[in-house]
C-alpha cells in the first residue's frame, strides 16, 4: 500500500478536533448518567481526543495539543452547572460538583493529554514547534515601523482598511 493510500481522507481543523472532543465528552456524560457507568465519560474523552489528533491537519497540531484539559473542564463545567441549577445553593453545589467530577476525571484527563501529546509528537509536532521558534526569532530581528492612523468615526463599518496615515505637518 502506498503512503497516500494509508492516509485518511478525512482531515479536521484544530477547531473541528476540539469540537469533536467536547461533543463526545458531553455525550459521554449523558450516556454515563443513563447507564450509571461513570467510566464512559473518561473513555469518550480519551477516544475523541485521540481521534481528533489523528484526523487533524499536521500543521495545526500545536493548537490542538494544549486543549484537552480545557475541553474536559468546559464539558464538566457545563454538566455540573446544569446539575447545580436545581439546588438551593447553586455556587456551593457547582463547586462541590466540579471538585468531585474533576477529581474522578483526573486520571482520564492526564491519560488523554499524554496520549494526544505522544501521537502529535509522532505526527510532526516537533516540526511545528521548530517552525514557531524560527518565526519568533525572525520576528524579533525585524524592526517594526509604526504607522499612526487617524481613527474613523465610531459606527463606520465598511469593508475597507480603516484609518488614514497621519501627516507629520
Amino acid at each position: 500500500m502506498t503512503e497516500k493510500g494509508r492516509r485518511s481522507a478525512v482531515k479536521l481543523t484544530a477547531r473541528g478536533a476540539i469540537a469533536l472532543a467536547l461533543v463526545a465528552t458531553l455525550a459521554g456524560y449523558i450516556v454515563a448518567a443513563l447507564v450509571n457507568l461513570p467510566i464512559l465519560i473518561g473513555l469518550a474523552f480519551v477516544l475523541a481526543s485521540v481521534l481528533g489528533v489523528l484526523l487533524v491537519n499536521p500543521r495545526e497540531l500545536l493548537s490542538l495539543v494544549v486543549t484537552p484539559p480545557l475541553v474536559f473542564f468546559a464539558a464538566t463545567l457545563f454538566v455540573e452547572l446544569g446539575r447545580a441549577l436545581g439546588s438551593v445553593s447553586i455556587v456551593q453545589s457547582l463547586a462541590l460538583g466540579l471538585y468531585g467530577s474533576l477529581s474522578r476525571g483526573a486520571p482520564w484527563l492526564f491519560a488523554g493529554s499524554a496520549i494526544v501529546l505522544a501521537v502529535a509528537w509522532r505526527r510532526g509536532l516537533r516540526d511545528n514547534v521548530r517552525d514557531l521558534r524560527e518565526e519568533l526569532r525572525a520576528g524579533a530581528d525585524v524592526p517594526r515601523t509604526r504607522q499612526l492612523y487617524a481613527p474613523e468615526p465610531e459606527g463606520y463599518f465598511e469593508p475597507k482598511v480603516y484609518g488614514t496615515p497621519r501627516s507629520d505637518d
